[in-house]
């Protein structure tokens, strides 16, 4: 315990700062432990050393979106659906009000906060490889290692269903950078690093592999300045190679199954596990023109986004939503009319059907509940971030808003809990007075 203490510097923090650590790297575990976590935090902050009250403009915006969720209700469609998903987002009022109590965190605190979740991040991904590794030595196979699995089904992949593999790629991303944004790296980080890699690309997010790929290389040519700056380039690309080789065949699967030709439908069904060979696999541009789908029409992931943004279209010429919306979490009766509508495949005794899906796009999914002004709100939230992190040439608040922008594309990240936790949980961190930026060149 004490060399676990000394590893992550516990001992530079206080009690209130030691709970927001306990907050954070329990976002990927248990709701109800990362809930009590919460509460915990809020507790320290009132009742351990409390400090003067500082408001703070840019964490104000996020209780004005938490204004714009609750006025909602009084012209939401869904007033019960409204009501009873409003808990999930008082994280946008406690977590601003609690940060404008914590201005005197100095810079190496918040060094070891992030350091903290690092390395609570990777003991997270150390516990599903190998739980991985004695699944594979059980049955043989290989599905283990990837996503969810190929069926879906319980909890057959690498990280549970219900923990989102796409989400888990963000929380991992983010630790990843906040190590590569050290200069000084020993050994040991050099390692957590490569598990870090290898995680990620097993995971199998296109999207987020993608932007993975994009910020190293970001990082490496425009804010690493070591003077061992190459040999850590060299083992980067050498780490992302391996792992791409490892998981290149599941990728490639999944990229074919996605970006099919969008004039016709040129995706072979054998590649698409678990299901009988009368699908009808989707091109993207059919998901945008076709009158109307069959129950046997598949939607590959990217076809479906599409499918669901075409519903917002409609959504804004026949329900006229363009300025308030239909409130917030009161969408998903329209999406289940309109799968009706298009005749989409509706769900059987093994799995649901599409209309029982949001739409996967957290702007869309902004602009059909709360309207215009909730979107441009969401993007002033990001442009704010962007703006700190362009400022203070700091990489990992850059690297934090890129993540956020690319996972709002093809996630409503927002209208989950644990995604609105730790977007309001960082943001917070990032904008509370003190700037970040040479926490981590030590």
């Amino acid at each position: 315990m004490k060399s676990i203490i000394n590893l992550l510097n516990l001992r530079l923090l206080n009690f209130n700062q030691v709970s927001f650590v306990f907050f954070i790297t329990t976002i990927p575990l248990s709701l109800g432990l990362n809930n009590i976590a919460l509460i915990l935090f809020v507790v320290s902050i009132f009742f351990y050393k409390p400090q003067p009250f500082q408001l703070n403009k840019q964490l104000l915006v996020l209780l004005i979106l938490f204004v714009l969720f609750s006025i909602s209700y009084f012209w939401s469609i869904d007033k019960t659906n409204t009501l009873k998903s409003l808990p999930r987002s008082l994280v946008l009022i406690v977590l601003p009000i609690c940060f404008m109590f914590l201005s005197s965190w100095t810079d190496l605190q918040k060094k070891q906060i992030l350091n903290t979740y690092s390395y609570g991040m990777f003991f997270i991904a150390i516990y599903y490889l190998i739980r991985a590794l004695i699944r594979y030595f059980l049955t043989f196979d290989t599905e283990v290692f990837f996503y969810h699995g190929s069926s879906y089904v319980n909890d057959q992949g690498l990280v549970p269903i219900e923990l989102n593999a796409i989400h888990v790629s963000v929380f991992v991303s983010l630790a990843y950078f906040i190590i590569l944004s050290k200069i000084n790296k020993n050994f040991r980080e050099f390692f957590v690093l490569g598990i870090f890699t290898l995680f990620i690309f097993l995971l199998s997010s296109k999207n987020i592999i993608l932007i993975f790929v994009l910020l190293n290389l970001v990082y490496l040519f425009y804010f690493s300045t070591s003077a061992y700056q190459m040999r850590l380039r060299n083992l980067i690309i050498f780490l992302i190679l391996v792992a791409a080789v490892l998981t290149f065949g599941k990728i490639r699967e999944r990229i074919a199954i996605e970006f099919a030709n969008h004039s016709t439908k040129s995706v072979s069904h054998h590649v698409i596990h678990d299901l009988p060979q009368t699908v009808n696999v989707l091109s993207i541009r059919e998901a945008w023109e076709k009158e109307k789908f069959t129950p046997n029409d598949f939607f590959p992931g990217t076809a479906f986004r599409i499918y669901q943004f075409r519903l917002f279209l409609d959504f804004l010429k026949e329900d006229q939503v363009f300025w308030t919306g239909f409130g917030y979490a009161a969408s998903q009766s329209k999406i289940e009319a309109k799968g009706l509508e298009y005749n989409v495949f509706l769900g059987d005794d093994k799995q649901d059907g599409y209309q029982t899906n949001n739409f996967h796009n957290q702007y869309v999914q902004v602009f059909a509940e709360i309207g215009v002004f909730g979107f441009v709100l969401l993007l002033l939230i990001l442009g704010l971030l962007l703006k700190k992190g362009l400022n203070d040439k700091d990489f990992l608040i850059i690297a934090f808003v890129i993540l956020m922008f690319s996972v709002f594309l093809t996630e409503s990240f927002l209208w989950r809990q644990r995604g609105i936790v730790f977007f309001t949980a960082f943001y917070c961190l990032f904008l509370c007075n003190n700037n970040l930026k040479k926490t981590l060149e030590n």
